[in-house]
């Protein structure tokens, strides 16, 4: 089975990918195949399929009093991803996340994933539940990616988490993880962050994606000191195209990364959401063919609340130029 890897490192053709949420509970897969109908005709390497924790949620009682709940919202992540590798025989890479997992938890998420024959994992550590000020991790479960991928290189090695041996190994997994050009959030500083990147490498990682960004010479630069540092795997670059003028502010604040001067400046001028997504389609289309010029081979989408803005822009990029009369 040709794995993402392969694509991303052996490949020479220019490719691009796509993540998607799980359907909302009790809402059904048509939404969620309906965007993945717009992008396959376009060819993509793969796609990646978020997961959630649970969180949190407070009913109110008839006495007045408040029970506390535990509620996913978006649960299924492994189950779309089987189906959507049975549906469109694309490779599929699901999240496989620290965050609201055990260790057993995780090594059941593992067996499941080996007996629907999926191979491709994106290894995270997971965002903070919302209830919490900080990360708190589950009791019994990881801390860290770095743990994660501890414990995925060992079910690779035929062990089980306590250490039991796995009878019938099974084919192993290739993973990818996270890193930040504009650094993770938690991170005092952005030397401090790559190192982490650096031992997410040494222990495994094939490839990183990266957070959003809209500033194309953060990312070039992260990736020159990147390579300074050691750090050799493919780099992949996310993007997400600017599609609604809340995005304005919404976007910084949710995803920690700055919205350039001259994007700025424009976004302001638009008056209505097609405006401003028709920017962003221009924008991100000439960020994309940066990012060719300068010998990029895969980009990552995120296509949230952007598919139709996604769509155009992979028609264009597929398009060759027309040339002068």
């Amino acid at each position: 089975m040709t794995t993402i890897a392969d694509y991303i490192i052996e490949g020479d053709e220019r490719r691009f990918s796509f993540e998607v949420l799980p359907p909302l509970k009790g809402t059904g897969t048509e939404g969620l195949f309906s965007t993945i109908d717009k992008l396959v005709p376009f060819n993509p390497a793969f796609i990646n399929i978020t997961t959630h924790h649970s969180e949190y949620i407070y009913r109110e009682l008839p006495d007045g009093q408040f029970e506390r709940l535990r509620l996913r919202r978006r649960p299924g992540t492994i189950a779309i991803a089987a189906a959507i590798q049975q549906k469109y025989n694309i490779p599929v890479e699901p999240h496989v996340i620290c965050s609201g997992r055990t260790i057993e938890e995780i090594e059941y998420e593992l067996l499941d994933l080996q007996f629907l024959g999926i191979r491709n994992l994106m290894l995270l550590r997971g965002d903070k539940a919302k209830e919490d000020s900080r990360f708190v991790p589950t009791p019994g479960g990881h801390a860290h990616t770095t743990d994660l991928i501890r414990q995925v290189v060992r079910f690779n090695e035929g062990f089980f988490a306590d250490g039991t041996p796995i009878k019938n190994p099974e084919a192993k997994f290739d993973f990818g993880v996270a890193c930040y050009p504009e650094k993770h959030e938690e991170a005092p500083n952005l030397e401090m962050d790559m190192h982490y990147l650096k031992e997410k490498q040494d222990l495994g990682a094939q490839y990183a994606v990266t957070q959003l960004f809209f500033d194309n010479e953060k990312y070039f630069a992260f990736v020159k000191k990147a390579r300074e540092m050691g750090i050799t795997i493919p780099i992949i670059p996310g993007i997400k195209p600017f599609a609604k003028l809340t995005q304005l502010t919404v976007v910084p604040k949710t995803f920690h990364c700055d919205i350039p001067e001259a994007l700025a400046k424009e976004i302001v001028k638009c008056k209505t959401d097609d405006e401003a997504r028709q920017l962003g389609i221009e924008w991100t289309t000439a960020q994309c063919q940066e990012l060719y010029a300068h010998g990029v081979k895969n980009i990552h989408f995120y296509t949230v609340s952007a598919v139709d803005s996604v769509v155009e822009i992979v028609k264009r990029l597929k398009t060759p130029p027309t040339s002068p009369v």
